[in-house]
């Protein structure tokens, strides 16, 4: 196996809700790219949804927004690997905003959907019209609600959504995630600046 380190590192940002929404989303936009995405209605934390998500929304007056950078130190890695730098931080990420669910009752959090962590060797629920096998866990993406996540990234962070050129991982990969409260007190994201890696096979000769 080849082993490839990455680093990895949280930043947060703290924005009313009310103007996340005004600065930051636009919902018949993202609605119409979610509509070319295979998981579009297959997926409970995919859109279409059956409430009002603005409603919803406007609930909260506060946004967490969680913005987690993956650097890998190899620059040749192919994009078709890309989920086993992402995945380990997902599955972190997750578990730290559930958490934070518990300790700030009635906030809501918004996970980086992509494939279901939870479902991965079977068809999710929704394709058969049947409940969500794991409502306590799935949280949709804040961009499935309308937020502009390359926007959020450059005025919230200064930090530019890279994407992939010539098949390969870009320099880095964004996770950006959030938790929408009325708490007096900002969450707690445990600070991270750590090393980690991850294998893939050995090529063939």
């Amino acid at each position: 196996m080849n082993n490839f380190a990455y680093k990895v590192e949280n930043f947060t940002a703290d924005i009313p809700v009310a103007d996340y929404i005004a600065g930051y989303r636009d919902a018949p936009h993202f609605m119409k790219l979610c509509q070319k995405c295979p998981n579009y209605g297959k997926s409970w934390g995919c859109p279409p949804f059956d409430f009002d998500t603005e409603a919803v929304l406007r609930q909260y007056n506060q946004a967490h927004i969680i913005a987690t950078k993956i650097t890998p130190e190899a620059n040749d890695i192919q994009i078709s690997e890309s989920q086993k730098l992402m995945i380990p931080e997902r599955i972190r990420l997750e578990r730290e905003l559930l958490d934070m669910e518990k300790s700030i009752p009635g906030s809501r959090a918004f996970a980086f959907v992509g494939k279901c962590l939870y479902c991965q060797k079977e068809e999710c629920t929704r394709v058969c019209n049947q409940p969500c096998r794991h409502p306590d866990k799935v949280r949709p993406s804040l961009d499935a609600f309308g937020f502009d996540i390359s926007k959020t990234l450059t005025y919230l962070f200064g930090i530019k959504l890279l994407w992939s050129e010539n098949g390969l991982v870009p320099p880095y990969l964004m996770l950006v995630t959030a938790l929408f409260h009325n708490n007096d007190r900002t969450p707690s994201v445990t600070p991270v600046f750590a090393e980690r890696i991850f294998s893939r096979p050995q090529q063939q000769a």
